[in-house]
């Protein structure tokens, strides 16, 4: 491996250039940090069939704590240096950098691919701007075993350094759709043979209501165990009247305590798991 022990040098600061977007959307690179994003990408390269991974920087440290991750970068091709705490504080906008920083391809999937392939849960977030929220929900649709994450024109820059460290390496492992209008999106969704159901504190159906009747059979207005995808709205603002009225449904997560609301990364964890035990029970 090659060696970088001088911060000021054109690769830390070309690195580092990634932090910000301009220079991710000029360059096609974005940046994951720490070992459980780098180990995911690492594995997502090794699986191929195109490059995850383009460059890994690691400390000595890092390098025989997470020997794994260096090894299985180097057997698949990936340019590794070996980095001073200091090139690696330089590179990074984190406060505590954990010892490793990979430079991967701005890669994101095609609508029309995810949906050739008939998925059964989706996540389609609409004008979500918090990177931490944003890369918190795919994470929860990566573990309710959704089949991709969509997220419309005006949402955040999913490969915000911040975005990338909520996921949690999940990034590596699902579709992840960015830039498509709304309502085209619900469209070709419902196209495709997705119920497009809006989560919304004001909604007229009751999710705990279409649970129960997925788990025993019952007839209900939606159901939970068909192919499906959620939309989530901004933050502040909710959905609007357009996603509202694109939506097959309007679902309300039931507060049963004294809470006001709940934020948008808990309702979406409620509402995929609601789905994906449905669907699983159905199956």
């Amino acid at each position: 491996m090659a060696v970088l022990t001088d911060p000021r040098t054109a690769r830390v600061r070309s690195v580092r250039s990634l932090t910000g977007r301009p220079a991710r959307s000029r360059h096609g690179r974005f940046l994951a940090e720490g070992p459980q994003a780098v180990r995911e990408a690492v594995a997502a390269h090794a699986a191929g069939p195109r490059p995850v991974v383009l460059e890994l920087y690691v400390t000595e440290d890092a390098a025989q704590r997470h020997a794994e991750i260096v090894t299985g970068a180097l057997e698949h091709g990936v340019r590794t240096w070996t980095v001073t705490d200091a090139v690696l504080a330089a590179m990074t906008d984190t406060v505590t950098p954990q010892g490793l920083v990979a430079v991967c391809p701005t890669t994101t999937a095609d609508l029309g691919d995810v949906l050739a392939a008939r998925p059964r849960l989706v996540a389609l977030l609409d004008r979500v701007r918090d990177p931490g929220n944003a890369g918190t929900v795919l994470r929860a649709a990566d573990a309710a075993g959704a089949d991709a994450v969509v997220l419309t024109a005006g949402s955040v820059d999913v490969f915000n350094p911040k975005c990338v460290r909520s996921t949690a390496g999940s990034l590596f492992h699902l579709p992840v759709v960015v830039g498509v209008p709304l309502t085209e999106a619900v469209r070709a969704l419902q196209g495709a043979g997705c119920a497009v159901l809006a989560a919304d504190g004001a909604g007229a159906l009751d999710l705990d209501d279409l649970a129960d009747a997925a788990a025993t059979g019952a007839g209900a207005p939606v159901d939970l165990t068909a192919p499906t995808a959620w939309l989530f709205g901004n933050e502040a603002a909710g959905l609007d009247d357009t996603g509202r009225s694109a939506s097959d449904a309007v679902v309300r997560v039931p507060l049963h305590g004294r809470a006001e609301s709940l934020n948008l990364a808990t309702a979406a964890v409620v509402c995929l798991y609601a789905s994906a035990r449905a669907q699983r029970r159905g199956r």
